[in-house]
């Protein structure tokens, strides 16, 4: 049987279609994930506030923003709402709060000496996985997330987290987790170095 659709119905299907890309996009794992990069602006006004209420409030909002680290992914499994386009904003999410904590740590003297080596070895693997996503990317491989990586991932913002809080007394085990952060850095960025190694051999 064929159907004939009226020209106003092809218009009204034409406007629906974006409407509901548009709704899928800001479904709740990416609106997270989009939160979590509008809290980096908070985080660092409130970073750079003499008070102890202001650098606490900026942890909490760290923490938060971190959490939906975790939350955006566990929803996009669960509510079966992964996208391509979650699937690309989220790590420059996880990229841009890490880089920017990093960034003020150093600013203000937290990380500093030869713990400065640590927070440049985090910078610059990202920078790196990044453009070997990006050579990657349309050839179609794809380096999946290790138990590893998970972990580094963790040890990263537990460093971070001790570092912000302004508690003198956390910045040593902090500026150890963040050593074995940059450890576990290397290790892990070697794969997508392998796999850019193979796809150009």
């Amino acid at each position: 049987m064929c159907m004939i659709i009226r020209s106003d119905d092809a218009r009204a299907l034409d406007v629906a279609r974006p409407q509901a890309s548009m709704r899928s996009m800001l479904n709740l794992p990416n609106s997270l994930t989009i939160a979590r990069i509008v809290l980096i602006a908070p985080f660092a006004l409130l970073f750079f506030a003499e008070s102890a209420a202001g650098r606490w409030t900026a942890l909490m909002l760290f923490v938060i923003a971190a959490i939906t680290d975790w939350l955006d992914g566990y929803l996009a499994r669960r509510l079966n709402q992964g996208s391509a386009f979650g699937r690309m904003l989220d790590p420059i999410a996880d990229k841009l709060l890490v880089l920017a904590a990093l960034m003020l740590l150093v600013a203000t003297g937290v990380i500093a000496g030869w713990s400065m080596a640590a927070a440049l070895i985090i910078l610059l693997r990202e920078i790196a996985v990044s453009g070997f996503r990006e050579h990657l990317g349309p050839l179609g491989v794809v380096v999946p997330v290790s138990q590893l990586a998970k972990w580094k991932t963790t040890l990263q913002l537990v460093a971070l987290i001790l570092l912000i809080a302004p508690l003198p007394a956390a910045h040593i085990p902090g500026l150890i987790a963040l050593w074995a952060a940059a450890a576990l850095t290397l290790v892990t960025g070697f794969d997508y170095l392998r796999a850019t190694l193979k796809s150009i051999a």
